[in-house]
């Protein structure tokens, strides 16, 4: 029996990519509390804004905004432990000009005394209304990275290194997101690994894909059910993989900011 339970917790574990607690030290620090918080503060102000919205679907909740404060909290957390002052994270107009457009509002921005662009991040949420919104997550996230590094590439950014783009996403894990999805392909056959794939899987292929053809320096996908349930989705998309990769990146550009 005891042995039953075991591999049972074992393959649960693998199969839900449960984060342990030692995979969110940085820097001496175990950032792990801060991520649960982050997912606790995600469903309390859904639930608010549903709630004073009187809109039993979830439109009341995407309008809103501010679910993912924790998230960009935690992302402000983890820069200063790694030696940037607060004064150079930016987290409100955090305007950058563009390549196809005059400018997109990232979620937080890291300049340095000098000026030059450090790093910029993007996070995204979806709970419900997969079919919807799913296409147009994707459709965001590359067009703000193509258009970001389009602009890089034209001289917008001069005299300077590359800039670290991260891209965050959190997604409800329920039977809509967890069902295989019917692919359409009345005239050509999709990708293989499309067949049988849940959204879940969908956002899974997304950030692998996204990281694979260097739109972002990483990407992450971090399912949740409830304010006290979530997990990664891979452990190559990992939040604590995408943290530890802000954080290296800060530590080598240090000099940028004595």
């Amino acid at each position: 029996m005891f042995f039953s339970i075991y591999f049972v917790t074992l393959w649960l574990k693998q199969r839900l990519s449960i984060m342990e607690p030692n995979d969110m030290m940085i820097n001496g620090q175990d950032f792990s509390i801060f991520v649960a918080q982050a997912v606790r503060i995600f469903w309390g102000t859904k639930e608010r804004q549903l709630s004073k919205s009187g809109d039993s679907s979830n439109r009341g909740a995407v309008v809103g905004g501010k679910q993912l404060d924790g998230f960009i909290d935690l992302i402000k957390k983890v820069a200063i432990k790694s030696g940037i002052r607060e004064e150079f994270i930016i987290t409100d107009k955090n305007y950058l000009p563009g390549y196809f457009r005059s400018s997109k509002d990232w979620d937080m921005l890291i300049i340095s005394p000098s000026g030059k662009l450090i790093a910029a991040v993007e996070l995204k949420s979806q709970v419900g209304s997969y079919g919807n919104n799913f296409n147009n997550r994707t459709e965001e996230a590359i067009g703000s990275a193509v258009d970001l590094w389009t602009a890089f590439r034209e001289g917008q950014f001069p005299n300077q290194l590359a800039p670290w783009v991260g891209w965050m996403m959190i997604v409800g894990r329920d039977k809509s997101s967890e069902r295989p999805v019917r692919n359409n392909n009345p005239y050509f056959p999709v990708r293989p690994e499309f067949e049988g794939a849940s959204y879940l899987d969908r956002y899974r292929i997304l950030c692998q894909k996204l990281i694979l053809e260097r739109h972002y320096s990483c990407a992450s996908a971090l399912w949740t059910s409830d304010a006290n349930t979530f997990g990664d989705l891979a452990s190559d998309i990992s939040i604590s993989r995408f943290l530890k990769s802000l954080s290296n990146h800060l530590s080598s550009v240090s000099d940028e900011f004595k």
